[in-house]
């Protein structure tokens, strides 16, 4: 008897510490799983019959739970990136630097495809005018700039749809083999479709005995009528050029009648130019030689006045000086903000460049005494080495030889 009683309760104990083991699984499940559940409700309120029984039948599994260290962290919240507000296109049109002609002509175009399509939502009558251009001038005038605001407008206007453009040349639309070049053609024509294809040096691609030009000129005017909705094409290039090629193709002439003609910058404004270069990037320059910059851009447009390179000379030489800078500044051990700001004329010219250009011209200058020297020491040896050759004789003209006649006896045989 005592020995069954002994057994009922080590039985006894072994359901209790059952129930108490499983009731504190269920009750740290319920904790750490439930997330933010009300209080009062448990993760089987859904089932009651089983939250009435600590010993009943197993729940489904549930997924694992975080170590029992507090409660699960809050998700980390994205801080929203700060949109920056769009620039109006007609106010950076009339930001830039001298191009007065080109910002009436512009205002002009975006005013006239503005009225035609108002008119066109009211059901009016339009005028179809070919909004396709041609650009025209030197390197470095403003072209791709232009054309860039240019399709801007257009988009904020609603006569594109999207407004991007994409810059093309020669090697971007020609393949080396025959029938890839109008696929290569319809590639970007595809990019720039709700926006403006603006192909630069487009005279490379007329050509009489080019089979390959033609073939991308032929792809262009047909997506320019598949398209005329919601594509524009502007072609650019040197003056000259730009109007044989027009010329030179019936289809070409139709479709860009309007002409835009780039001006070089004056010296003025190419100072400008330098300034605002200046002031985007942080620098200042000495009164001394903001002199001598103006001195060198002078000397650069006067020396190659039909191929100056405008507005991109004067970022190359930006360039140029403030690169200049930097080795001087790096070799002081502690520079302030003002030394890392200021430009001075010994930015202007680089040490090195110049040793190596006075090298040069001295090796030059030296090639070319020691070949006059030798030119003069021929000189002078000239006289005497005629003095020991004798001069050729002139040569007699030969006497013709005298005609048989038939008085001549003829010769006897032997008898």
């Amino acid at each position: 008897m005592g020995k069954q009683n002994t057994d009922n309760t080590e039985e006894m104990i072994r359901q209790i510490r059952e129930t108490r083991k499983n009731l504190a699984a269920s009750l740290y499940n319920d904790f750490f799983a439930a997330g933010n559940q009300p209080a009062g409700e448990t993760a089987s309120s859904d089932h009651p019959a089983e939250a009435g029984s600590a010993a009943a039948a197993p729940k489904k599994a549930k997924p694992p739970v975080q170590a029992a260290t507090g409660p699960e962290p809050k998700a980390q919240q994205e801080i929203p990136v700060k949109a920056e507000p769009q620039e109006d296109p007609m106010e950076t049109l009339q930001s830039l630097i001298g191009l007065e002609k080109i910002k009436h002509d512009v205002k002009e175009l975006t005013d006239f495809a503005k009225i035609q399509k108002a008119r066109q939502e009211a059901g009016l009558k339009t005028v179809p005018v070919s909004l396709h251009l041609v650009f025209t001038g030197n390197p470095g005038t403003g072209k791709t700039t232009v054309a860039r605001i240019l399709a801007k407008l257009y988009q904020k206007i609603g006569v594109l749809s999207q407004g991007q453009l994409i810059e093309v040349d020669r090697s971007g639309l020609v393949a080396g083999y025959v029938g890839q070049t109008a696929l290569k053609t319809q590639e970007q024509i595809q990019k720039a479709l709700g926006g403006v294809l603006f192909i630069d040096e487009a005279y490379t691609l007329a050509s009489k005995t080019d089979d390959f030009g033609q073939e991308a000129i032929d792809t262009i005017l047909k997506a320019m009528e598949d398209h005329r909705d919601d594509l524009i094409v502007i072609v650019a290039g040197y003056t000259e050029p730009m109007e044989r090629f027009i010329n030179s193709n019936p289809g070409l002439k139709s479709r860009f009648n309007k002409y835009i003609e780039f001006p070089d910058y004056t010296i003025d404004e190419l100072m400008a130019i330098f300034d605002q270069n200046l002031g985007k990037n942080d620098y200042i320059i000495d009164e001394s030689a903001r002199g001598h910059v103006r001195e060198k851009l002078t000397l650069m447009k006067l020396s190659n006045p039909e191929n100056f390179a405008n507005a991109r000379a004067v970022r190359n030489l930006f360039e140029e000086i403030i690169t200049n800078q930097a080795s001087r500044i790096a070799a002081m051990e502690k520079p302030s903000k003002e030394d890392l700001k200021r430009l001075t004329n010994e930015d202007l010219t680089d040490e090195e460049d110049e040793k190596l250009s006075a090298i040069a011209l001295a090796d030059t200058l030296s090639s070319g005494a020691l070949t006059a020297e030798r030119e003069e020491s021929a000189k002078e040896q000239r006289p005497l080495d005629e003095v020991k050759e004798p001069a050729p004789e002139k040569a007699q003209p030969e006497k013709p030889e005298p005609e048989e006649t038939s008085s001549e006896k003829p010769p006897q045989e032997d008898a």
